[in-house]
């Protein structure tokens, strides 16, 4: 069922990208497919006997938790969470204010979309959109997809004309900075749009602001097409980018639009509950995280603090990284040498 419900919604949002209309087609498109990639992962996840309903509320997981576990249980490659991040930071943009991306960047997500879904069809269910999709309502567009730096770089001066004195356009340019701040899900866990990351972006960009400060994260991000007409396929990638420097949201300063993740949403296992999901003692599980230098990784170990008092936590990177150590090393020998108490050389 929920198989059916993904495909069903692919369908839609193929047909809404390929309609005449034009009244409406970018929400239909980013609505339909951020909810045939829910649906689909979360039937994969079913399918392999995994959870997918919050035991404390009852309630269903939302996208990121289950692009979290689908990367630990169905091979999601990182190029695909990123896209399907994006797919899901652009619909939230959309259907709760709105965003306006620009049609190069419609076409490249909606196409990159088709692509992942049926990479993760094929791969899980060992089916092919093709079975269920007519060729001849795939995506395809007038304007074949450019290269991303062009797109983006065009988006910018788009922005920058939009907010040139005299012009009126500022709810225009505000809907254009979302939607490039959405983009930079491809980048970067937990990206959620805020009216002061809007804020900030557009004070940067009308102090005259160069592209490349405004948006470090998004000078990252690359484009691989391949194939031609309707058998192209369209993947994000991500190169090496310019050094970033993290601000709080409500951080005044207007020096670039990059900002802090909710971190609790990044961080949100704490050690005991690691090694429970692990199926491993407390002690052994540090013994592990130490074997790892899980702690030491600002990407899997976080401390948050309150007043007085150190609380640290876990990602789902953590988790990754050990539950792949306990499969493939030696837990008796870890043991030994990471256990508590037992001194450490470098």
């Amino acid at each position: 069922m929920l198989k059916k419900k993904a495909v069903s919604s692919m369908r839609r949002a193929a047909a809404a990208f390929n309609s005449y209309e034009e009244d409406g087609r970018t929400t239909a498109v980013l609505l339909h497919l951020q909810h045939a990639f829910e649906m689909l992962l979360k039937a994969g996840l079913v399918q392999e006997g995994q959870k997918v309903f919050d035991p404390n509320d009852g309630k269903s997981f939302g996208m990121e938790k289950c692009v979290n576990l689908a990367g630990q249980h169905l091979t999601l490659t990182p190029g695909e969470a990123g896209t399907i991040r994006t797919i899901d930071a652009l619909r939230d943009e959309e259907q709760h204010w709105v965003a306006q991306p620009s049609e190069g960047i419609l076409y490249a997500h909606a196409r990159a979309g088709i692509t992942a879904f049926d990479d993760i069809l094929a791969r899980v269910f060992g089916e092919r959109i093709a079975d269920h999709l007519p060729v001849r309502v795939l995506p395809i567009s007038t304007e074949p997809p450019k290269d991303v730096q062009l797109l983006i770089s065009s988006e910018y001066k788009q922005i920058q004309d939009l907010l040139a004195p005299g012009h009126r356009k500022r709810p225009d340019a505000r809907a254009k900075i979302g939607a490039l701040l959405a983009m930079e899900a491809h980048v970067a866990e937990g990206v959620v749009v805020s009216q002061k990351d809007v804020d900030r972006v557009e004070k940067a960009i009308r102090a005259g602001k160069e592209r490349e400060q405004v948006f470090p994260r998004l000078s990252s991000l690359g484009l691989e097409v391949g194939g031609s007409g309707l058998t192209v396929t369209v993947r994000f990638t991500k190169n090496q980018g310019a050094p970033v420097t993290f601000v709080p949201a409500d951080d005044p300063a207007d020096a670039a639009a990059v900002r802090e993740i909710d971190l609790q949403r990044k961080y949100h296992i704490s050690a005991g509950q690691l090694a429970r999901k692990l199926g491993l003692t407390n002690p052994k599980a540090f013994a592990l995280r130490r074997y790892l230098g899980i702690d030491a990784d600002p990407s899997c170990r976080h401390e948050f603090r309150f007043y007085n008092s150190v609380y640290p936590a876990y990602s789902d990177n953590a988790y990754t990284k050990m539950k792949a150590a306990i499969a493939e090393g030696d837990m008796d020998a870890i043991w030994a040498q990471c256990r508590p108490g037992k001194p450490q050389t470098a």
